[in-house]
């Protein structure tokens, strides 16, 4: 059986294309999953409300919108969380976005005079605090 020049330059031709094609595909996938940033939604059980907070029900649309916030509401419920804080962590492009909506869509309690940081909210006849504990953080720098 003899090879041709022919039949080698078709088969280098193939496997170069590949991989090319592997090498761009898997930059590119590392390019899109290396900028996404993380944002963690913290929520806890609270007994006292401060007198200048606003407390929303947990249906309110506004929080709806709001990815996780439900999640952390209900870990905290469960969980009795009232020495620390129950979240959950989102990972996605563009989370700090949920630390803008947080403060920017809601009634955000900064609490200077007392109270926790963040959004009040009565969920099965308990209040809650929502926040943005952790801020969010490129994963690997954008280049």
């Amino acid at each position: 059986m003899m090879i041709r020049g022919k039949d080698v330059a078709l088969s280098a031709l193939v496997v170069g294309s590949a991989a090319v094609a592997g090498y761009v595909f898997r930059s590119g996938r590392t390019r899109t999953t290396g900028a996404r940033s993380k944002a963690d939604l913290g929520a806890r059980v609270v007994e006292d409300v401060p007198v200048d907070a606003t407390v929303i029900d947990a249906s309110s649309r506004s929080l709806h919108e709001i990815p996780g916030a439900r999640k952390a509401i209900r870990r905290a419920i469960r969980n009795d969380a009232r020495e620390e804080w129950e979240h959950v962590t989102l990972e996605r492009d563009g989370a700090w976005s949920i630390v803008d909506a947080i403060r920017g869509s809601l009634p955000y309690h900064e609490g200077r005079r007392g109270g926790y940081n963040g959004v009040y909210v009565r969920y099965k006849g308990r209040i809650v605090v929502l926040d943005a504990i952790g801020w969010a953080r490129l994963e690997e720098p954008i280049q």
